[in-house]
């Protein structure tokens, strides 16, 4: 068992924000009974913390059955589903780039974990500003409105696509940061 997990360990990121995704994908804000969707800080993680191409079409695959499940067997709205949907991928990219990016920011130290949760900032707002834009210009659903007013009425839902976002990776690299430490000085004590 010890050589299966030693040959298989580098799955084990991509396996477990798979499951977080399964666990989250069913509310965007989260209610009384569910929790806020992490699919943008799973991104940002997968970027961070493993990925590559595999593990992107994967997760970005599970988001596409999770959002056809949710619409065909459970009753939500397909309000979200146009042209616009597959602006959802650049979307994810750009939450994998920035990690991807702030992998060198890994040390656990509040400078570090500064930098990477302002990648983790400015990912998050491009991501809503891709979502938003791509939907804006390619549902078909605002011909008559203008811009500036359309942008006036998803402005209030930024704050909890940022929170949630920042909530959960922040959270989760700050964890990662704080085992991965007391890895270390288990394994420097034991030499």
């Amino acid at each position: 068992m010890t050589d299966f997990i030693e040959q298989n360990k580098k799955f084990f990121p991509t396996i477990a924000l798979f499951l977080l995704m399964a666990l989250t994908r069913t509310s965007h804000f989260g209610s009384a009974i569910s929790l806020p969707d992490a699919t943008l800080a799973i991104f940002y993680l997968l970027g961070l913390f493993s990925g590559g191409l595999i593990s992107i079409g994967i997760l970005m695959a599970e988001a596409g059955l999770i959002d056809y499940l949710a619409i065909t067997q459970a009753g939500v709205s397909d309000y979200c589903i146009s042209p616009a949907y597959v602006f959802l991928v650049p979307t994810y990219l750009a939450m994998y780039a920035a990690g991807h990016v702030s992998k060198r920011y890994t040390a656990l130290n509040m400078a570090d974990t500064a930098k990477q949760a302002t990648y983790l900032f400015v990912a998050t707002s491009l991501a809503f500003l891709i979502s938003n834009a791509s939907f804006y210009g390619l549902s078909g659903k605002f011909a008559d409105l203008a811009i500036i007013e359309y942008a006036s009425r998803v402005a209030q839902y930024y704050p909890a696509y940022l929170s949630s976002t920042l909530a959960y990776g922040i959270s989760l690299l700050v964890a990662i940061k704080v085992i991965r430490n007391l890895n270390q000085e288990k394994l420097e004590t034991a030499s």
